[in-house]
């Protein structure tokens, strides 16, 4: 019998080289075969006779080969031409460019050609039919044809045939979720379900099915959570740090800023947090410039006060660096040493604050370390975020305080980060800080770009690609280094320009920032590299190309990259096409300019799109489930809290979770 952990070379018909092609499809077990779901069902379940059809149907249709042959046009065309007839008639079956068929199609056999039935030369036939020889069961005609993401080397059709015979081999496989889910959802039952989303008779069952495995995912995962929140909360202590109010009331009036209400709330939850014996575990949710990293500062020094370490972790080379000054800037005066280790830096002696990136949950810890900070938590996996709880001093668990400027909707923050608390900053610390963003139409893209070089101040020119394909070239994706040649030698010529990409070597990215801080370059044509925290105060302008393929919270994190001086931001939003749905979900960006605002209308337009792809980056991928579906993510919240702690009663889910956590860690 087929056991569903079972290496997938296990199953008949997969050796090594098919079993090497599976892994790029992430299949490496029987399981994940199965788990290997449809994206899309080829309808050929309509069976007619040759004499009902008509041009521009679907159909299915059996018949016998009566001859097949290659013709070369004259105009160079390599055709397959076939007639096959049943009785009801005779029609011809078109194939293009696959002289090969004529080997594989045996006259006098019964076939079933499923296709869009079309004219030649004023005639019924069918163009590039799909085919198999008939058989009662046929999997590839007739019927739902299921179509599967594809690798080279693997076909739908082979996955089809891989998948039946699994399913017919494999028995009555057990079932996981609890009975009284399946019931209390009207669910079916694993092995039903299965079946039915793959070779499902009418797309009712496959709707059903969807509904079953999406909570199953949402489920799983909320499991997971309530599973690192209790490990975090119950299994381990945290370094109860002592709060000197007057010490930190002086420091904070030293600053050359007033805190907003917002981070005097967030330094206070905080620091009530630090000093509780249950290991501190916040997630400080706050929009681009809402002051973050001060909050993380003040962290950070209380700590010291203690007698304690404190790591930093950002998402890239170029932020580390970034919060290393600003880190300096406000604690060297309080004899802190403040550290930097990189790919390319390394710490020059003792520490008390280290800032890095996420490598530094890898290297040895300093058993001194009372709390670590992540910076873009969202860019950050489960696995590097529980790593964590290694890190000991004195035999108990370091505080942690994550960060985001990712806007995410609090019912979506609430259910996915459920083993973190939250706290907002909702204002921004300049109170005047306002970016006007206008929507640009083609037609006025020079005359921006006139208006920009006059003004003479500093400006990104952001790009969504480095280079582009020829499909992208024809539909005018803009790509960075085109962009930065094209802009050099003309509109913006005689004008310092810039070039910043993922592809360059950390030195050379730190050297071109360092010269557009500089001023020696005032524009800077960059991918969304920019996006993760890059801070340049005297930046006023953005130009944002091909705008429609982000989500709106992602362009609202790159706009403010500008603006966080004194002077006045501005933000122009290029199309790469015409289309009004896109020009009329941009001009959202002109009025408001409250990052979670546009999250929730991205998540009403157009599902969880570039915004929750990123925050599934510290989550098992989601095959079925979609985040913007937010009943059922409360539902699997609800049952998740309910049946965590009694999952003593339920081994197959337990030993499921377990199973899955293991092989997580080993991929």
């Amino acid at each position: 019998m087929v056991i569903l952990k079972s290496p997938i070379n296990r199953l008949a018909k997969v050796g090594p080289k098919y079993q090497e092609l599976l892994q790029k499809l992430e299949i490496y077990t029987v399981e994940d075969m199965l788990y290997h779901f449809p994206f899309r069902y080829d309808d050929f379940s309509v069976i007619k006779k040759i004499d009902e059809i008509t041009e521009g149907e679907t159909v299915t249709i059996r018949a016998e080969l009566l001859d097949v042959k290659n013709i070369f046009t004259k105009y160079g065309k390599r055709i397959t031409r076939a007639v096959v007839n049943d009785e009801s008639g005779k029609l011809i079956i078109i194939w293009f460019n696959q002289h090969y068929l004529s080997k594989i199609l045996i006259p006098t056999n019964t076939y079933s050609f499923s296709g869009r039935v079309g004219a030649i030369s004023g005639k019924l036939a069918m163009v590039a039919p799909s085919f198999e020889e008939y058989r009662p069961g046929s999997l590839n005609t007739g019927r739902l044809v299921p179509v599967y993401q594809e690798t080279a080397g693997i076909t739908s059709k082979w996955l089809r045939s891989r998948i039946n015979d699994l399913l017919f081999n494999i028995g009555s496989i057990p079932e996981y979720l609890p009975l009284e889910i399946i019931n209390k959802y009207n669910f079916d039952v694993f092995d039903i379900a299965i079946r039915k989303f793959h070779f499902p008779q009418n797309l009712a069952e496959v709707d059903h099915a969807k509904k079953r495995f999406a909570f199953e995912e949402f489920f799983l995962e909320l499991l997971r959570v309530e599973s690192r929140r209790s490990q975090w909360s119950l299994k381990d202590k945290g370094i109860e740090l002592k709060i000197d109010p007057s010490k930190l009331e002086n420091f904070i009036t030293q600053l050359p800023f007033k805190l907003t209400p917002s981070q005097q709330t967030a330094i206070q939850k905080i620091t009530i947090e630090l000093a509780s014996q249950t290991p501190m575990n916040i997630l400080l949710e706050g929009d681009v410039g809402s002051g973050k990293t001060i909050v993380a500062v003040l962290a950070a020094y209380v700590t010291y006060l203690n007698g304690y370490k404190t790591l930093y972790l950002a998402p890239t080379e170029i932020l580390a660096n970034q919060h290393f000054d600003t880190f300096k800037k406000y604690l060297s005066s309080h004899n802190i040493n403040v550290e930097l280790q990189t790919g390319s830096t390394k710490p020059k002696g003792e520490w008390d604050i280290l800032i890095g990136t996420h490598s530094l949950l890898f290297n040895e810890a300093d058993q001194k370390t009372a709390l670590v900070i992540i910076d873009e938590q969202h860019r950050f996996g489960v696995e590097q975020r529980a790593k964590i709880l290694n890190i000991k001093s004195e035999n108990k668990v370091p505080h942690l305080l994550t960060m985001t400027a990712t806007p995410i909707p609090r019912t979506l923050a609430l259910t996915l980060y459920g083993d973190l608390s939250i706290a907002q900053l909702k204002e921004h610390p300049n109170i005047n800080k306002r970016i006007t963003t206008k929507v640009v139409t083609d037609k006025n893209r020079q005359e921006t770009y006139k208006w920009i070089k006059q003004r003479g101040e500093q400006a990104f020119v952001v790009c969504p690609l480095i280079d582009t394909s020829d499909k992208e070239s024809l539909e005018n994706v803009k790509a960075a280094q085109t962009e930065f040649l094209a802009l050099q030698a003309g509109i913006l010529e005689g004008v310092s320009v810039g070039l910043l990409h993922g592809r360059m070597k950390a030195i050379e990215k730190e050297a071109v920032i360092k010269q557009f801080r500089s001023k020696e370059i005032q524009v800077l044509v960059s991918t969304p590299v920019i996006e993760v925290g890059i801070d340049i105060p005297d930046a006023s302008i953005i130009v944002i190309e091909s705008a429609e393929r982000y989500g709106l919270a992602s362009l609202h994190q790159l706009r403010g990259r500008v603006g966080r001086g004194d002077k006045e931001g501005f933000c122009f939003v290029f199309m790469s096409n015409n289309s009004r749905k896109a020009y009329e979900r941009l001009k959202y960006l002109e009025n408001i300019d409250s990052g979670i605002e546009l999250a929730e209308i991205d998540l009403k337009m157009r599902g969880y799109g570039d915004l929750y792809g990123t925050l599934q980056h510290g989550f098992k991928n989601f095959k079925v489930a979609d985040l913007s579906d937010l009943e059922t993510l409360e539902k699997a919240k609800l049952d998740a809290q309910n049946f965590f702690p009694k999952l003593n009663g339920y081994p197959t889910l337990k030993e499921k979770l377990e199973i899955d956590s293991k092989l997580v860690g080993n991929n």
